[in-house]
């Protein structure tokens, strides 16, 4: 596994493991655990309606995770290098993307110490 070069390590080693059944993903990070059930239903009852290849959360401050991809975007998907590259694939133009109203803003990324300090704060 090459996770020092970005998330799309990890998501390239998690398409090999989607069912063939699949009609596509959901792409969640682990490091947002306030993501709602609620917002996670939200967007695949927005991408099934859509049928975009590829579907996301648009919250009150802009667009954020968890993102939807169809199974025609997962060959590009398994192409992509480093961290950002996922956003770079939805601002490409390549595909019809959905935005999904959530209300609320977008999940804190707890990437730091600081992070994870605001995180407890905001749930105390």
């Amino acid at each position: 596994m090459h996770y020092t070069t970005g998330c799309s390590s990890s998501i390239v080693a998690a398409l090999g493991s989607i069912d063939e059944r699949a009609e596509a993903m959901v792409l969640l990070l682990g490091d947002q655990p306030d993501v709602s059930p609620v917002s996670v239903n939200a967007l695949l009852a927005g991408a099934e309606a859509g049928r975009d290849a590829i579907a996301v959360c648009h919250y009150d401050d802009g667009r954020g995770h968890p993102f939807w991809f169809a199974r025609s975007t997962f060959g590009a998907l398994t192409e992509l290098h480093g961290d950002k590259a996922v956003w770079k694939m939805i601002e490409s133009g390549r595909w019809p993307v959905a935005d999904v109203a959530i209300p609320g803003d977008v999940p804190l990324d707890v990437d730091t110490w600081g992070d994870y300090e605001k995180l407890i704060g905001a749930s105390a």
